[in-house]
């Protein structure tokens, strides 16, 4: 099914927004409510985002849909040129496809999030899958929790079921816990993640000029100045495939342009010119100095058109993860997302 569309042109109501980015647009309604009594499937929907993954992701499609429960499955497929959005709809005719046009990067995510009906929604990517009763835990902390908007999962990757880097990071966040049920956060990863569906529309989803490469740490800092938490569960399990080394260079070099722009968008000015200066030196010691400060001069205005600074509480906790050594705002995220590359066969 090809849900692509134009613009609607008529006025939207009261408790109504457009979601989607460029060619692809939807109404859809924001009035969520958690009713206790809706089955527990009725509360979350996953969200696989996929390009040029046909093998994986219809591996990691039969292992969602085995799962306890009829859960929604909705499908983004970002432009792939392998077949991957046919063979999807040959193989699982229940499962939503949502096909865009060209690849959107993680702002493909937001157009999938405009066509969920259900109060939460797992984010995972192709080669990532939901463990049995992962879903369950998260939805009972959620409705137990309001002030909860994202819970980023525990990651374990392949047969010997190894714990991803980036959770042990998440593990021994330094963030003042409060009476929450995990470790704070100012950061996550959205291949494995549970969101609020509201928390995430109102936040205003992943900014697209980011591509890929940090858009949690944005998303992450507007959550908080609407006083909501991210947290990590390590009880909310998400098994990942493992992946082949690629070439990471034009990954890195758009996290560090993503994270001046990210400075300058949220950040107060002495922090911010610090930090573009830390990430230019890291440029340059990488080789790269000349194309991120082309890069990220170019998309500067923008980036500032959208300048909301972070209130001094939020500031001091993102200055603390600063200081903390080998820690940027993307220390969070894979290393590789399932958009930049595809299935070897």
């Amino acid at each position: 099914m090809n849900t692509t569309r134009p613009r609607p042109s008529t006025p939207l109501g009261e408790n109504q927004r457009y979601a989607g980015h460029g060619e692809c647009w939807v109404r859809l309604r924001v009035n969520y409510q958690v009713s206790l009594l809706m089955p527990i499937e009725g509360r979350v929907s996953i969200v696989v985002t996929a390009y040029n993954s046909r093998v994986t992701v219809l591996g990691t499609l039969n292992a969602l849909c085995k799962l306890p429960g009829a859960w929604p499955i909705l499908v983004i497929d970002n432009g792939s040129t392998d077949g991957t959005a046919a063979a999807i709809a040959e193989r699982f005719p229940s499962v939503m496809l949502i096909r865009a046009r060209r690849n959107l990067g993680g702002a493909a995510r937001n157009i999938a999030a405009a066509y969920v009906h259900t109060p939460y929604i797992a984010f995972c990517d192709a080669d990532t899958r939901w463990e049995p009763g992962a879903l369950e835990r998260a939805a009972s902390i959620l409705d137990a929790m309001p002030e909860i908007a994202v819970l980023s999962a525990c990651v374990r990757i392949g047969a010997a079921r190894q714990l991803s880097p980036a959770c042990g990071r998440m593990a021994k966040s330094s963030l003042p816990r409060g009476n929450l049920p995990g470790p704070r956060l100012l950061d996550f990863s959205a291949s494995a993640c549970i969101v609020r569906t509201r928390a995430f529309l109102d936040a205003g989803g992943f900014w697209p000029p980011f591509f890929t490469g940090g858009e949690e740490a944005l998303l992450s800092l507007d959550i908080a100045g609407q006083g909501m938490h991210v947290v990590y569960m390590e009880d909310v399990i998400c098994q990942r495939l493992p992946r082949a080394v690629q070439d990471s260079r034009p990954r890195k070099r758009w996290r560090i342009r993503n994270e001046i722009w990210l400075a300058w968008m949220r950040r107060p000015v002495g922090p911010a010119w610090r930090c573009t200066c830390a990430r230019l030196e890291q440029a340059r010691v990488s080789g790269m100095f000349w194309r991120v400060l082309v890069d990220a001069a170019a998309g500067l205005p923008k980036a500032l058109r959208q300048r909301r600074v972070i209130s001094p509480a939020i500031e001091h906790m993102r200055a603390s993860i600063d200081e903390r050594p080998g820690v940027s705002p993307g220390a969070f995220a894979p290393a590789v997302r399932p958009w930049q590359n595809g299935d070897q066969g």
